[in-house]
C-alpha cells in the first residue's frame, strides 16, 4: 500500500519530540534520494507525465483546499498582492501540471560529463554532473511552488523536502499528497517529495538545522523569511532574495519603447520579484518622458524625488525608505538622475542584486551598464519581467538566486546538480 500522509506527525507517535519528527522526515527523504540517483532518467520523465495527469484530474479537489485558503485569508485581512500568489485557478493548475511535463521534456543534466582528461600517469579523470541529495525549500503562500519545485527535484534525481507556509497549507497539502501517489504509481519512492505540515515558527527553524539530511536549503519568501535564514540555518543555502529591481531611461533612449517596458515591468504582474520597483530617468528626457510614463502608469502610485516630482504632480514625495523596498504592489519610486554614473551608483547602493534594466540607444552605454551593475540578471531594451527559468528555456525554475555561489540567477535542473570527479586507473599508487 502507498502512504500518501506526510505531515510531521507521520512516524504515528505523537510523543516524539518537534526535533525528532522533523528528523524523522529528513531521514525519510534522505532515503528516497539514495533510490533516485540511481533511477532513470525515463523513470523520472514517467513519474513527472503522471503527476501532471493526476493534477488535472484532481483539479477540483486542488481548488477547494485552495479555496479554503484563500477564504481564510481574506478574512484575515490579507493584501491582495498576497492574496494573488495564493489564489489557484482552473488555468492556473493546467498552468502547474503544463510545467511538470515542460520539465519532463528537458535534457537531464544528471550524469553529463562536463569534462574528462588523461593524466601522465595513466589515470582517466572525467567530471560529471550528479544530484545534489536532499533539497529543502521552505516558501510563501504560492502553492504553485509545491509542483514547481517537486518537479525540478524530480527531473535532475534529488527527494524535495518542502515546508511551506500556513497560509497556504490546505493547498500544499492536498498537491504533495498527489505528487506522491503520482510518483509512487511508477516505482519510485513517495517520499521523493515530502511536506512538513507543522506551520509553527519552530517548525521552520528545526527544518533549517536538519544538517544531516539536508544538502541544500532554497528559501523563497519575503525579507523576514531571508532573515530568519540567515539567522538560524545551519544547512547550505541559496539565497532567493528580494527583487528591488530597476529601469532606468537613458539620455539616448526610445521613449516609446521605455513606456512600454515600464508598464511592462510594473503593471504585468506586479506581486513578483522581477517586477521593476523603481523608475530611474535620465535628467536630459525626464521633462518629456515622465508626464508621458504618468499617464500610461494609470493606477500606480508613484513615489517621486523632488526633480521628478516637479514633473508629476500627483506623486507622493518619495523618503529615503522608497529606493530600498520592495512594493510587491502598484507603487514605483521615481528619481531623475544627472547621467548614467549616477544611475549605477544609485542601483549599487539601494539593488537587491535581481533584475536591472536599462533603456538606451547608446552602445557605449549599455555596454557600460552591463558591465558596472551587479546583478543577477541585467537587461538592455527588454522588461525585468522576462528574468524568469521558463522564459530563459530552464522549464519551472526554483528560485532566482541573488547570491554568487553556488548558483546565480534562475535556478533551473543544472542548479540542482554539482560535480563529481571520476577517476579511473590501472593499478596506479602515489609515490
Amino acid at each position: 500500500m502507498v502512504t500518501t500522509t506526510i505531515s510531521s506527525t507521520s512516524t504515528g507517535d505523537a510523543d516524539h519530540s518537534l526535533a525528532e519528527r522533523i528528523a524523522d522526515l529528513g531521514r525519510r527523504a534522505r532515503a528516497a534520494s539514495r533510490v533516485l540517483a540511481g533511477s532513470s532518467s525515463e523513470q523520472r520523465d514517467a513519474a513527472l507525465h503522471a503527476a501532471a495527469d493526476l493534477l488535472i484530474a484532481r483539479t477540483a479537489e486542488i481548488l477547494a483546499a485552495n479555496a479554503a485558503d484563500v477564504a481564510a485569508a481574506e478574512s484575515d485581512g490579507v493584501a491582495a498582492t498576497v492574496i494573488d500568489r495564493l489564489r489557484l485557478t482552473e488555468a492556473r493548475v493546467g498552468a502547474m501540471a503544463a510545467g511538470l511535463r515542460q520539465v519532463a521534456g528537458l535534457a537531464d543534466p544528471v550524469g553529463e560529463v562536463l569534462d574528462g582528461w588523461v593524466r601522465p600517469n595513466g589515470l582517466r579523470i572525467t567530471r560529471v554532473r550528479v544530484p545534489l541529495g536532499v533539497v529543502a525549500i521552505i516558501y510563501e503562500n504560492r502553492p504553485n511552488v509545491t509542483s514547481d519545485a517537486a518537479g525540478l527535484c524530480l527531473k535532475s534525481g534529488n527527494a524535495a523536502f518542502l515546508r511551506g507556509s500556513s497560509g497556504a497549507i490546505r493547498s500544499n497539502t492536498v498537491i504533495t499528497t498527489v505528487l506522491r501517489e503520482a510518483i509512487a504509481s511508477v516505482g519510485l519512492p513517495a517520499d521523493s517529495v515530502l511536506l512538513v505540515e507543522d506551520v509553527s515558527r519552530e517548525a521552520a527553524i528545526e527544518f533549517m538545522r536538519q544538517r544531516e539530511f539536508v544538502d541544500c536549503l532554497i528559501p523563497r519568501g519575503g525579507p523576514s523569511l531571508i532573515r530568519s535564514i540567515l539567522e538560524h540555518a545551519t544547512v547550505p543555502y541559496v539565497i532567493d532574495g528580494d527583487g528591488n529591481c530597476h529601469v532606468y531611461v537613458d539620455a539616448a533612449a526610445d521613449l516609446d519603447m521605455a513606456t512600454r517596458i515600464i508598464v511592462n515591468a510594473k503593471t504585468q504582474r506586479p506581486s513578483v520579484c522581477n517586477a521593476a520597483e523603481t523608475l530611474l530617468v535620465h535628467a536630459s528626457v525626464a521633462e518629456a518622458f515622465l508626464p508621458r510614463a504618468a499617464e500610461a502608469l494609470d493606477g500606480v502610485e508613484l513615489l517621486a524625488d523632488p526633480r521628478a516630482a516637479a514633473l508629476l504632480p500627483g506623486a507622493t514625495a518619495a523618503d529615503e525608505e522608497a529606493w530600498s523596498t520592495e512594493f510587491l504592489d502598484l507603487r514605483l519610486a521615481v528619481r531623475v538622475v544627472e547621467d548614467l554614473d549616477e544611475a549605477i551608483d544609485h542601483i549599487a547602493t539601494y539593488g537587491s542584486g535581481h533584475s536591472e534594466a536599462i533603456i538606451t540607444g547608446d552602445l557605449a552605454a549599455a555596454d557600460r551598464f552591463t558591465t558596472e551593475v551587479d546583478a543577477a540578471a541585467v537587461l538592455v531594451n527588454a522588461s525585468t519581467r522576462f528574468v524568469d527559468g521558463e522564459e530563459f528555456g530552464f522549464g519551472a525554475e526554483i528560485g532566482i538566486s541573488t547570491q554568487k555561489l553556488h548558483a546565480r540567477g534562475p535556478m533551473g535542473l543544472r542548479e540542482l546538480t554539482c560535480v563529481k570527479f571520476i577517476v579511473r586507473g590501472e593499478g596506479q599508487t602515489r609515490g
